[in-house]
């Protein structure tokens, strides 16, 4: 009985001294790192920085371009295209975007058009207050038309047409995104739209709770048939 204990005893120890997988594990090594580690007592816990806001009204230009610049930006060939009713219109050189206005509003529709303004990025936006006709104005009024050239921004225009829009709308610019073409580039953001023109320095925020401008961009007398005109 003696000598039997004292090999069942032999037994134990080395099975002991071996793995799962049938090889020796090293004597004295340390135990697999748990995925779930416990937290130091009073250590913080990790935090992710939310994204910045838009600037302000009033912000110097120069803030309005560096917050652009903080996104990431989209590959412009995405962007080259229209869409309206099934039918995909190729706008060579030209740009088309939608980016979100603010919940519960549509999303802004943007595009360029050479043969309709070459310097101009042309939006229309679902206003919170829409633009006032001006008085005498007579004709189809959309308030939340915008043509932005860089040294100059209307707001509302006398349009029986859908202009440019006849090719369509272009495709999503994601929220936190950035879209570059020409003098221009857009970021989209969840409650709307920053574009900065260049080689003017001027800046325009684009949102259902109106359209704000920066730099240069001071407010002006309207002609005929727009609401709202902004001039450097």
């Amino acid at each position: 009985m003696r000598i039997a204990g004292l090999i069942a005893i032999g037994v134990l120890v080395a099975g002991c001294s071996q793995s799962v997988g049938g090889e020796a594990e090293p004597s004295g090594a340390p135990p697999a790192a748990s995925s779930s580690q416990a937290t130091p007592t009073g250590a913080a816990p990790p935090t992710t920085r939310p994204p910045a806001a838009a600037p302000p009204p009033g912000a110097p230009v120069g803030d309005v371009i560096e917050w652009i610049e903080e996104a990431d930006p989209v590959d412009p060939a995405a962007h080259h295209v229209a869409f309206r009713d099934g039918v995909t219109t190729q706008l060579g050189d030209d740009i088309a975007f939608t980016a979100p206005s603010g919940s519960p509003h549509d999303s802004t529709q943007c595009i360029t058009d050479v043969e309709y303004d070459a310097d101009a990025l042309i939006c229309l936006a679902d206003l919170d207050s829409p633009t006032p006709r001006p008085d005498g104005a007579e004709g189809m009024w959309k308030p939340g038309w915008i043509e932005y050239t860089g040294t100059a921004m209307q707001v509302g225009a006398l349009h029986g047409d859908p202009g440019p829009f006849i090719k369509g709308v272009g495709a999503e610019l994601p929220a936190g995104r950035t879209l570059s073409f020409g003098d221009f580039r857009c970021r989209s953001d969840g409650s709307g739209l920053a574009c900065v023109n260049y080689a003017h320095r001027s800046a325009t925020w684009i949102s259902a709770e109106g359209v704000v401008p920066y730099g240069c961009l001071q407010p002006a007398t309207a002609p005929p048939g727009v609401g709202k005109m902004f001039s450097c």
